[in-house]
């Protein structure tokens, strides 16, 4: 089996963005332990003797992936990465251009989170071994809170903050939602990645018209194919707000911030 992975990294960051204050900044550049959390994810994949190549896919427009590539490319270009541009909008956009980077001589390839740097390494030895006998294949973790589907915000007074509004912070998360119905949650799991399929698979998936999805595995369910869910792990989160960040970092052994920025420091 001989993989190759992409790394979608041409996300703007935006509920990341939402929290910082007016600090406009990438996640993927946050600082864990010296290193940014870009290149922990690649370190993921680097030494393994199933991956063939990793594919990072930055952004669309030509000025900021000039940009991302000056933070990275030295770096990840350590670690036999190849960086391409990725889609204008949406993270299927993106993953269809990195597809075009895979060479056919790859029999598989995962799709990987760039937000996800702390996977443990016993979660990608579990897929690798379920693709070489499957596919496709995800990870999931079993969903033990109870699901509530909420409608829209309530409205509330703008007064009902003041210390907000002299901060200027506009943006706090939604506010005050109804309950609408409470979910049955027997049988559902929260899917993370990597997703890995046979390459053909895949390729067919992004072959299809419509690619409208939150995640590679719904394209490849179009088509009619079983996607089969092992054992996730609840360690692998996905930074998505700045309080993620000290989490992973925990979790990882990691400190924080030391001097310069670490996209700056080798």
């Amino acid at each position: 089996m001989k993989v190759a992975v992409i790394i979608p990294a041409a996300g703007a960051s935006s509920r990341f963005n939402s929290q910082t204050l007016g600090q406009q900044r990438s996640k993927l550049d946050e600082d864990l332990g010296g290193k940014p959390v870009l290149q922990r994810t690649v370190e993921l994949f680097h030494a393994r003797d199933e991956v063939g190549s990793i594919i990072v896919a930055g952004p669309h427009e030509k000025s900021a992936f000039a940009a991302f590539k000056l933070r990275h490319g030295d770096r990840l270009a350590l670690f036999g990465a190849i960086l391409c541009q990725g889609g204008p909008t949406h993270r299927y956009e993106t993953v269809k251009a990195a597809l075009q980077h895979v060479s056919d001589d790859h029999t598989h390839i995962a799709v990987h989170d760039a937000a996800r740097p702390a996977t443990p390494a016993e979660l990608i030895d579990r897929l690798f071994d379920a693709a070489a006998r499957h596919p496709a294949v995800v990870p999931g973790v079993e969903v033990h809170d109870t699901l509530k589907r909420v409608g829209e915000p309530v409205a509330e007074s703008p007064d009902d903050d003041p210390v907000a509004a002299i901060l200027g912070v506009q943006d706090k998360g939604p506010g005050p939602r109804p309950v609408t119905e409470t979910l049955d949650r027997t049988g559902l799991v929260l899917v993370q990645t990597p997703q890995i399929f046979k390459a053909d698979l895949l390729r067919s998936a992004y072959a299809q018209d419509d690619l409208t999805s939150t995640d590679d595995a719904t394209l490849v369910e179009r088509l009619g194919q079983r996607v089969l869910v092992i054992e996730g792990d609840r360690r692998n989160i996905k930074i998505t707000r700045p309080a993620d960040v000290p989490l992973v970092r925990a979790m990882l052994g990691l400190r924080g911030p030391q001097g310069r920025p670490a996209h700056k420091r080798f």
